[in-house]
């Protein structure tokens, strides 16, 4: 299936599909209105189907990808199960299949007048994702190296992730400073991302800056609740229970 280009997109105007037989309730679109043409928002389908097609891989790449104008989020069943990934661009209600690669979705980006610094973004992406393995590995130097040349690139999109990785990166050679200014550049591009403010915080607390780092945390969970329950954000606030106990201990 060809994409639709930009003067034919109006024959995957998306529509409320029928109900799918394999599913137990209706399927259905929620519209969002954006206020301007150059805002527009991208739903990925992310249920069993298209799930199975790679549509979670097409979100993150998309997510990757997509400039400031554009937020990409994923969603229920889109209908035309089976020519996944499926997706829908708001508030036009453009309906896009078959979009399971990189190139795809950055044909996509550029058939939406997006599609500016694509490729510089999709390397930047790939970069990003060694980096992430040399972190697993222990190597923060060498992610040190991969993000820099991601952000060098200047990708249309991600970029707070990426400086966030740098943070997390810096933090563990003990350049606590350098991962604090990090951090901050993140929450500069990206002021509502809770990952930016958990390293802030991280920064904060191996700086002895106990009452930042608490404020930081707080204000993480404020946008996301749900880091309230994992593992990671209950070590970090042990570690800051355990850093404050003894320095009230030793006062």
């Amino acid at each position: 299936m060809k994409l639709a280009s930009a003067t034919d997109f109006s024959c995957f105007r998306a529509k409320t599909p029928p109900r799918d037989p394999h599913h137990s309730h209706p399927n259905k679109l929620v519209f969002s209105v954006s206020p301007t043409r150059s805002e527009l928002e991208i739903r990925v389908c992310v249920n069993r189907t298209c799930a199975k097609q790679g549509s979670r891989e097409t979100l993150e790449i998309l997510s990757g990808i997509a400039p400031s104008n554009v937020s990409i989020t994923s969603c229920g069943c889109l209908g035309r199960c089976g020519a996944g990934p499926n997706l829908v661009v708001l508030p036009d209600e453009l309906l896009v299949s078959h979009c399971g690669t990189a190139a795809r979705a950055a044909e996509v980006m550029a058939r939406l007048g997006c599609g500016e610094g694509s490729k510089r973004s999709l390397e930047a992406l790939a970069l990003r994702k060694r980096a992430e393995g040399e972190l697993e590995r222990g190597n923060q130097s060498e992610a040190e190296v991969l993000l820099a040349q991601a952000i060098d690139l200047k990708p249309s999109g991600e970029k707070h992730v990426q400086y966030v990785c740098v943070s997390v990166a810096r933090l563990a050679m003990g350049n606590y400073q350098g991962a604090l200014e990090d951090a901050e550049e993140a929450l500069k591009l990206a002021p509502k991302y809770p990952q930016a403010y958990l390293c802030q915080g991280d920064a904060f607390l191996a700086l002895e800056k106990f009452d930042a780092a608490e404020n930081s945390y707080a204000i993480a969970i404020e946008i996301d609740p749900s880091l309230r329950r994992s593992k990671s954000f209950k070590a970090r606030v042990a570690r800051l229970q355990e850093k404050l106990s003894a320095t009230n201990a030793a006062s």
